[in-house]
């Protein structure tokens, strides 16, 4: 039996100004930021992490700020958009409220069944709100801005644009457990553990699609839930053994990452839900300073006279 991930753990994106993406995501859409820290691959950046009221798995978004980069261009061998999940009966507050802060959006429309609003962030990333009753894990935020019963939920799915279809579906497939569950429009549903919002991957196959790269407003990479140490390790084996090349467990302090490429070029993630944000920080307090793990403690001076400030989101009203 082939061993299954369990739905999206966290998407991270690469943005501009690290103010404007606070502003925007825990200003507008409501957002909570629940771990301030730094890109730790490369330090003298911050990894700014949205989630619910606590952190839940499933519920993050995440961000390196990356300002002096160009934008991203669209194209195959990239994650092209971020379906976000909100209560049924949500558009119409959201469709207000974007209304009153200037997001750029497209119209309403029906993709699956569900009612579903495209719109882009500042820094040009395409995401999506989608109304569902799915059941899932998920904390309101009771300080933020948006009313509980219109906070997002967390992530509905993601949306690859692939060259060929079949050598991404046959590996998701046979290394992490997803099951074909349609098409409608161009666009191909895979599903994971059950299926439900948060366990879904859309990918729409363009041969003649010219490559995407990286840059501001684009996905750099998206991780998939596994419960522990343990099960991560079954995954990797999984994931090798469908010929891909996973790297060595990595620990990230608050989960241990895994990362490969499917065959067409989208970096994806095996993530932990353990041990979590509030292994170092009150519930009340996460997200309002900056927090390093333990082996970037020493290099705190360094690392923070290389940040720029963030100051409290100023669209919140």
């Amino acid at each position: 039996m082939t061993p299954s991930v369990h739905g999206v753990h966290h998407v991270t994106v690469i943005c501009g100004h690290p103010q404007e993406n606070l502003d925007f995501y825990a200003g507008v859409l409501g957002l909570r930021l629940v771990k301030r820290t730094v890109n730790q691959d490369v330090p003298d950046t911050y990894h700014l992490f949205y989630a619910d009221g606590v952190g839940t798995p499933g519920t993050d978004l995440t961000f390196f700020p990356w300002p002096q980069m160009a934008p991203a261009r669209y194209g195959v061998g990239l994650a092209v958009e971020i379906p976000l999940a909100i209560p049924v009966g949500s558009l119409p507050y959201w469709e207000s409220r974007f209304e009153m802060h200037g997001v750029a959006r497209g119209e309403p429309e029906t993709r699956f069944g569900e009612a579903t609003l495209p719109f882009r962030d500042p820094h040009g990333l395409e995401l999506a709100l989608v109304e569902t009753d799915d059941e899932r894990s998920w904390t309101p935020w009771q300080a933020g801005p948006v009313p509980a019963d219109h906070q997002i939920r967390g992530m509905h799915a993601v949306r690859l644009l692939e060259r060929e279809l079949t050598p991404t579906a046959e590996a998701l497939e046979a290394s992490m457990g997803f099951e074909p569950f349609g098409e409608e429009a161009g666009w191909h549903r895979w599903v994971v553990d059950g299926g439900g919002s948060g366990r879904i991957i859309e990918m729409r196959q363009q041969p003649a699609g010219s490559r995407g790269a990286w840059g501001t407003g684009s996905v750099h990479h998206v991780a998939w839930r596994v419960a522990d140490d343990e099960e991560e390790m079954t995954l990797r084996a999984s994931v090798r053994d469908a010929g891909l090349r996973p790297t060595a467990p990595i620990d990230r302090f608050w989960f241990r990452s895994v990362y490969f490429r499917e065959p067409g070029g989208v970096l994806l993630e095996l993530a932990t839900d353990g041990p979590g944000f509030l292994r170092d920080e009150a519930l009340e307090s996460l997200g309002e300073t900056l927090i390093l793990p333990p082996w970037l403690e020493a290099r705190r001076d360094e690392i923070e006279s290389a940040l720029p400030p963030l100051e409290s989101p100023t669209s919140a009203a």
